[in-house]
């Protein structure tokens, strides 16, 4: 399931809404090292950004 739902969180972190993710998806993906934060933002890890990737049909 967060498989599928990473590149819906990184298209949100990405048009600066976070406030729209789940705070329970928000910790899943940290703890499995696909976001981080950084000076008080989520940003996507290098981890995330390649599955997000994996995700785009080819």
């Amino acid at each position: 399931m967060l498989r599928v739902e990473l590149p819906r969180v990184a298209d949100l972190l990405h048009r600066r809404r976070a406030g729209e993710i789940e705070a329970s998806v928000i910790d899943e993906l940290v703890e499995l090292s696909w976001l981080e934060w950084l000076g008080g933002s989520l940003q996507l890890t290098a981890t995330g950004s390649n599955i997000c990737r994996q995700q785009i049909p080819k």
